[in-house]
């Protein structure tokens, strides 16, 4: 039997696991069966909101309006509503078919792209698809992660609550009231849609119970820079920005580009511009719930974002994490069933408080093997420990074992410019001009690691620049995905997921996974700029000749080495898919005494052979960085 939800100014309460109904209730605004929203409403409004973000950063003398394009059910109770703010809409599109919004003859939406409204708004839920400041049909500017975005998505939620004022149109109108809201909002976005959840959340505005970012920014330094490096081919946020300006943007906002040029120096300083576009130093003010869903492979929005987001979050917050072997791809397009069914949960958990007991469920999801899931408890993990492994030095130049206590000699490697990952952990019982490498195994059993490495190196530069490069390594035969299309492949055939409407269907290509056998996994990766040693902020001249020592991070990672393989850190220089070139390329020497990783293994580390050498003759392949607008 179905149980009836009624919503009269508010969501109504529960009392041993039953909704309370009201005695003057009208028609319900969401209906429970068998646990979750049934999709009841077959009639939905469809409508634009420009709301009053609180800045005039296009310098006009008006405030600057954000487009929040809505459906929401056909009923007279209040719901609560789904945001996804972008700034995709009109240029490449959301989702793995690149949709764009539609609009009618008299600028009503009509095509709202992905599969949310078509199967949450039968099922009680308002949908908004708000177009970032400067962006599609908003006013104002783009500013890259900065204020004019964060007040994007939590002005919207504002007036959800009656603290910010809408209007009917982009300039004038009349006034417009979310009367037709609870209050409760859900931010949800992958890439920069996700990058925007972050910084609301970190506001701690009220009204927002949750948040599901997906491959989403955390800190914007981290992904234009790493740790006083230069990243290639991710530009800068002045050029990010314009390729998705509207006209009015282009024509009037001169000075945000002038600002976020000036704050985004090429040698990859950390800048007070930065220091505004990471939100991670504000999360312990995060109120929301968190649904964290990343790529373990994404080396477009690298996984140092969501490790040191969770990290960073109180304790108490709530939360998930789902973590592929894709890279730059949507859950819907990895784990579809899945995905909806546990959205769907969450949704209705959050935002309409239906006990479910979501919350209490293992917290992490893992894909393991292709297609192979395994969850567990909490995160961090229970019973993880910091662990340090020192390089120590063997018969072969340049090839070690990593042990507990350090190492006293020296290996050097010389950086051409030119190392990629693949060619860096190819060949690893041998000497390489271009890196040194030092492993730990064969294991007697398997070894999971789960959070951020940190590598500790002392070096002494040939030159007075000199960038370092870092790989975990898993040295053994696994099938993973393969990098082909980020590990999934795109079908002729659909499903189906929610109502149709005119304009609007539910149905999306089917995928598969990419499937790769290799030697060799890159389990994480992390990049510096060795000017960089003492602060971010502030570059040294280096010495050449003179010993350094600097601490960089590596990317967040819940990856389990198997039984009988080794664990291996490779130390280079460039690596030419990701990072610029020094001015000056050094010969680089490694202090081993000086030299550690610490890393996050839950238990402790088995016991391991300390001689021998891992072989690989096929390894991981690299996958080329995509645009942060990629799928």
């Amino acid at each position: 039997m179905a149980i009836r939800g009624w919503l009269t100014g508010g969501l109504a309460g529960l009392l041993s696991g039953l909704l309370v109904v009201p005695a003057s209730a009208a028609e319900p605004a969401f209906v429970v069966q068998d646990g979750v929203t049934q999709p009841i409403h077959a009639d939905a409004i469809r409508e634009t909101t420009w709301v009053d973000i609180g800045l005039d950063l296009d310098n006009n003398g008006v405030g600057d309006r954000v487009a929040a394009d809505i459906v929401r059910p056909a009923t007279a109770e209040r719901v609560p509503v789904i945001i996804d703010a972008s700034p995709y809409y009109s240029t490449n599109g959301r989702g793995n078919e690149s949709e764009r919004k539609s609009y009618d003859a008299a600028g009503v939406p009509v095509k709202f792209p992905l599969f949310y409204d078509n199967y949450f708004v039968p099922r009680g839920y308002a949908v908004a698809l708000v177009d970032f400041s400067g962006s599609n049909r908003s006013t104002g500017c783009m500013d890259t992660g900065g204020r004019s975005e964060i007040a994007s998505g939590k002005a919207v939620i504002d007036w959800l609550n009656g603290r910010a004022t809408g209007y009917s149109a982009a300039s004038g109108g009349s006034v417009k009231t979310a009367s037709w809201s609870t209050g409760a909002a859900a931010m949800i976005g992958k890439s920069w849609d996700g990058s925007i959840t972050h910084g609301v959340a970190a506001t701690g505005v009220d009204g927002l119970r949750t948040i599901v970012p997906i491959s989403a920014i955390s800190s914007w330094y981290d992904w234009f820079r790493s740790d006083g490096v230069s990243l290639r081919s991710f530009g800068t946020p002045t050029s990010l920005a314009s390729g998705f300006e509207n006209s009015n943007a282009r024509s009037r906002c001169g000075a945000v580009r002038t600002e976020m040029t000036n704050g985004a120096p090429a040698n990859g300083d950390f800048t007070p511009m930065w220091s505004q576009r990471d939100f991670v130093r504000n999360a312990s003010q995060v109120k929301a719930a968190v649904f964290s869903v990343n790529g373990r492979a994404d080396l477009n929005v690298k996984p140092i974002n969501w490790g040191q987001w969770l990290d960073a979050l109180p304790a108490s917050t709530p939360r998930k994490l789902w973590l592929s072997q894709t890279g730059h791809i949507d859950p819907f397009d990895f784990r579809r069933a899945e995905w909806v069914r546990t959205l769907h949960r969450w949704f209705d958990r959050w935002l309409l408080n239906i006990q479910n007991g979501i919350e209490n469920e293992p917290q992490v999801s893992v894909e393991r093997g292709v297609d192979q899931w395994s969850d567990s408890p909490t995160w961090p993990p229970a019973g993880l420990q910091s662990q340090r492994l020192y390089p120590v030095a063997g018969s072969v130049a340049g090839v070690g074992t990593l042990r507990s206590t350090p190492g006293t000699s020296t290996s050097s490697f010389t950086d051409n410019g030119s190392g990629t990952p693949s060619s860096y952990i190819a060949s690893p019982n041998a000497t390489s001009a271009r890196r040194v490498l030092y492993s730990m195994g064969p294991f007697s059993s398997d070894v999971r690691l789960a959070g951020i490495s940190r590598l500790t190196v002392a070096v002494t530069p040939s030159t007075p620049t000199a960038h370092l490069s870092a790989f975990l390594v898993d040295y053994g035969p696994a099938t993973i995905r393969g990098t082909s299309g980020e590990g999934i492949r795109t079908l002729t055939t659909e499903s189906c997921w929610g109502e149709d409407r005119p304009g609007d269907d539910a149905c999306y290509r089917d995928t598969q996974a990419t499937t790769s056998t290799v030697d060799a996994t890159i389990i994480a990766r992390g990049w510096a700029d060795l000017a960089n040693y003492q602060s971010l902020s502030a570059p040294r001249t280096l010495t050449p000749g003179t010993t350094y020592t600097m601490t960089f991070r590596l990317s967040a990672t819940d990856y389990v080495v198997p039984r009988n393989h080794r664990l291996a850190l490779v130390i280079a220089g460039t690596d030419s898919s990701m990072t610029t070139s020094p001015s000056q390329l050094p010969r680089v020497t490694v202090n081993l005494a000086g030299t550690s990783i610490q890393l996050p293994v839950v238990g402790a580390l088995p016991q391991a052979s300390t001689t021998g050498a891992p072989s690989a003759s096929t390894v991981q392949q690299d996958i080329t960085p995509g645009r942060l607008d990629a799928r």
